[in-house]
């Protein structure tokens, strides 16, 4: 499956990134800040907390990228090699281009850095003693960055969910942010192997006694009016809801999510209903206001795994980019190198 990729599902996988990058994007603006109306669209106008250009992503996607960088050479994820690198490049991320990162991985990191040891383990004891200390590590970190985890091993549902679980923990001790990141790094699988969207499909994936529990948040979500604040979204949890409910409450059962590309969104203030699902979402979410970027980013990892980058206004494309000097190619590129376990793209 890793060395045959088709090319629908090579650009899925890109999307994946993509994607997400371009959710971040267009939330950076309204970061904690007043959201876009309902009648109106979100724009790549830069700002936010950074701040950034047009179009620039934030730390959502540069850890997302930490981690794409180690996973792209094919070595997995669950072993404690590639973890030190995706260790120590969030250490040297954090200190060479970082331009915003949230409170709970600055702990961990800065905390980290004065450990002895490898760089994973040094992660994960700071991790844990601000959790022992605290009893709050379950923050929107270890989810926003762990889109690209689902593209890992495309054909093992279980390599995917350990591989969600470590990369999580090495900032995120609570296991409600490694269960978060094993759902939706299983969906991410799921949507670019099968095209479907299905944040249910790792539940079997997460110890027995906590099915229920995610199985209720999943369902309040999917609620056109939630009883959970989704703009309190800088909870693990609350962050997955608001990413699903952004996709649940703008999908088209009928088929009819997945049009052709309309530029509108990108430029022109308005949404139309023939946007492509993507789009709808990702405005969508950056509507729910709160974390903006962060919520947007999450659902724009799952949204590219099922849809791929056929359907994002030309305009997004050309916008997009961020640390460390990439564009939208070169996070494709990243996907696909990442697909196929390290082997060549061309």
């Amino acid at each position: 499956m890793t060395t045959h990729l088709v090319p629908d599902l090579l650009d899925r996988a890109a999307g994946v990134l993509v994607v997400q990058a371009c959710g971040d994007a267009l939330g950076v603006p309204y970061e904690f800040a007043t959201p876009p109306r309902a009648d109106e669209a979100a724009i790549m106008r830069g700002g936010g907390l950074g701040p950034y250009a047009p179009g620039e992503w934030s730390d959502d996607t540069q850890m997302a990228v930490c981690v794409a960088r180690v996973a792209a050479r094919g070595r997995g994820l669950t072993t404690e090699g590639p973890l030190d690198d995706v260790a120590a490049a969030f250490e040297a991320w954090l200190t060479g281009g970082a331009s915003d990162v949230g409170t709970q991985t600055a702990a961990v990191l800065r905390n980290a850095a004065h450990l002895p040891g490898r760089p994973a383990a040094r992660l994960r004891a700071a991790s844990q003693a601000l959790h022992a200390s605290t009893g709050r590590t379950a923050g929107n970190g270890a989810l926003m960055r762990t889109g690209v985890v689902g593209v890992v091993a495309l054909d093992d549902r279980t390599e995917t969910a350990r591989a969600a679980r470590a990369v999580a923990e090495l900032t995120h001790t609570d296991p409600l942010a490694g269960e978060s990141c094993v759902l939706w790094s299983e969906a991410v699988r799921v949507a670019v192997t099968h095209e479907r969207l299905d944040v249910r499909a790792g539940l079997d994936l997460l110890p027995s006694d906590r099915r229920a529990p995610w199985e209720a948040w999943i369902a309040d979500a999917e609620e056109e009016h939630p009883t959970a604040d989704l703009r309190s979204n800088g909870f693990t949890v609350t962050a997955f809801q608001a990413a699903w409910h952004a996709i649940a409450s703008t999908h088209v059962p009928d088929g009819g999510a997945h049009r052709a590309r309309d530029g509108s969104a990108a430029s022109s203030g308005t949404v139309g209903e023939g946007a492509p699902h993507t789009v709808r979402a990702l405005q969508a979410a950056v509507r729910i206001g709160g974390d903006t970027d962060t919520v947007a980013a999450i659902a724009g990892a799952l949204l590219g795994a099922r849809y791929g980058t056929t359907d994002l206004p030309a305009e997004w494309l050309d916008l997009v980019h961020g640390w460390p000097g990439l564009d939208t190619k070169g996070l494709g590129d990243l996907a696909h190198a990442t697909a196929r376990r390290g082997t060549s793209i061309s």
